[in-house]
């Protein structure tokens, strides 16, 4: 159920400014499976490697794991109502897939592409686009047990399951998103252990990053094979523009490297078929081995349909010891409840370096802020914040298009309040606010705010 009280979006008075987007341009939602289904053994699910990490003492905050989450496994046709309510033009999110393929690989759990089928039949009923991503980090734990990234056969299962939901999902879904950020499952789930799996093993950094990005490009062949060109395929990168701490030589060579490995190590491949020189001379130094074989450059590169760009932050770069060569440094600016520096131009940097590798239509897959959301006395949750971020950002985006990018769509991150990853249930991202005792929703001011948006193609400036 929908508590407290409810306004039905509607449209103000048109404000005295308004940045007008381009006709078409799509206006949707973000979430992932993991993150708001819950239901983590229902119907046949499989074991996933976030719902390993979560039950390993210290690994997220407060103990929190992936079960119930949001509950939108049973309370999805709510949550479609509310995207309906917002007027919504498209809905991006993951399929889990260890609820298509438990053990990994065949056989198919028909009661979890059910589930699917059921959503996506919703979402176009009420003239809401599905964008599905493919993989939004919950690899089956067997196919981690085996080598999970660092094993060239990950990548041929994830195109044995790309291939069957293209198969059963692909004449009712327009937009189709591969591997979710490859940067962040390679340094933060493989080299680091601060995201599952949380191996915590450096050398099998090319390893995990080249295995994802052959996924992506051996999906790519699934998918033109199977739908052709009736539908859109990409990849979503999170583009973080890098910016030297000072003026200081060695902080710009930092600022360098820091692009290189975390935004050019996967631009340059899907983009030129190569990785970019600095990066292998970097690992190279330390002894990490790049397990490509012949042809798979090709694959990486074989031509999709668009980019998806997830952009929340800028990094500042500061010269480090010579193993590192580079560290990030905080940046000036106020934070989010994350501690992420709010930099609006990020937004406008990142697409302008998409430009420098694709001519390709692009999509903000993934945008947004965490701010301390609590309902007031009446139960209404005026996060006057959250707004003045969005409003700031999609500025940004508007002054990418007038400079020429095809950006397509935007996707506010995130639809509902859900489960952060390591960071558990404290950060709030949704516009939807979700109370974690009752699992209620609540619409937000920006909820509201963002309908406007939708229903005037345009961000009012008062």
């Amino acid at each position: 159920m929908i508590s407290g009280p409810q306004s039905t979006p509607g449209v103000a008075p048109a404000p005295a400014a308004l940045l007008r987007f381009p006709p078409g341009f799509l206006w949707g939602a973000a979430t992932s499976a993991f993150q708001i289904e819950g239901s983590t053994s229902a119907d046949g699910r499989g074991e996933s490697i976030w719902d390993r990490f979560c039950r390993q003492p210290g690994r997220v905050a407060g103990d929190g794991t992936g079960e119930p989450a949001c509950d939108h496994y049973r309370r999805w046709p709510e949550d479609v109502a509310l995207m309906a309510r917002l007027g919504l033009g498209a809905y991006r999110f993951s399929v889990a897939w260890p609820r298509i393929f438990p053990t990994g690989g065949p056989p198919l759990n028909q009661k979890g592409l059910d589930f699917y089928r059921r959503l996506v039949a919703a979402l176009r009923e009420h003239g809401i686009m599905p964008m599905i991503t493919l993989y939004h980090w919950d690899l089956p734990q067997v196919l981690q047990d085996q080598g999970g990234w660092a094993a060239r056969d990950t990548a041929l299962r994830f195109a044995e399951y790309a291939a069957l939901l293209f198969e059963r999902l692909g004449d009712e879904v327009p937009l189709w998103a591969t591997i979710n950020e490859p940067m962040l499952i390679t340094y933060a789930g493989y080299a680091g252990r601060t995201k599952a799996p949380g191996v915590g093993r450096p050398r099998q950094t090319l390893a995990v990053a080249h295995h994802l990005l052959l996924a992506h490009g051996l999906a790519v062949r699934a998918f033109r094979q199977i739908i052709g060109r009736s539908a859109s395929i990409g990849m979503v990168l999170n583009l973080r523009p890098c910016h030297p701490a000072s003026r200081r030589p060695r902080d710009v060579r930092a600022a360098q490297l820091l692009d290189t490995l975390t935004n050019r190590l996967f631009l340059e491949p899907l983009f030129r078929g190569r990785y970019p020189d600095l990066a292998l001379h970097f690992f190279h130094r330390r002894f990490v081995p790049l397990p490509a074989a012949p042809g798979d450059m090709a694959i990486i590169a074989e031509p999709a349909d668009f980019l998806g760009i997830n952009v929340y932050v800028r990094v500042l770069a500061a010269a480090s010891n010579p193993l590192m060569g580079a560290r990030q440094v905080p940046g000036p600016g106020p934070k989010t409840a994350m501690g992420w520096e709010i930099y609006p131009a990020c937004v406008s940097e990142a697409l302008a370096l998409a430009r420098e590798y694709t001519a390709l239509p692009l999509y903000l897959t993934e945008n947004g802020a965490a701010f301390a959301d609590h309902p007031g006395p009446d139960g209404a949750i005026d996060d006057q914040e959250r707004i003045a971020y969005l409003r700031a950002h999609l500025v940004e985006a508007h002054r990418a298009i007038a400079a020429g990018a095809d950006l397509r769509g935007y996707f506010v991150w995130s639809l509902l309040d859900n489960f952060e990853w390591e960071d558990g249930y404290g950060p709030r991202f949704g516009l939807i606010y979700v109370d974690y005792t009752t699992r209620a929703r609540r619409l937000k001011a920006s909820a509201q705010w963002y309908a406007e948006v939708i229903a005037r193609n345009g961000v009012p400036m008062e």
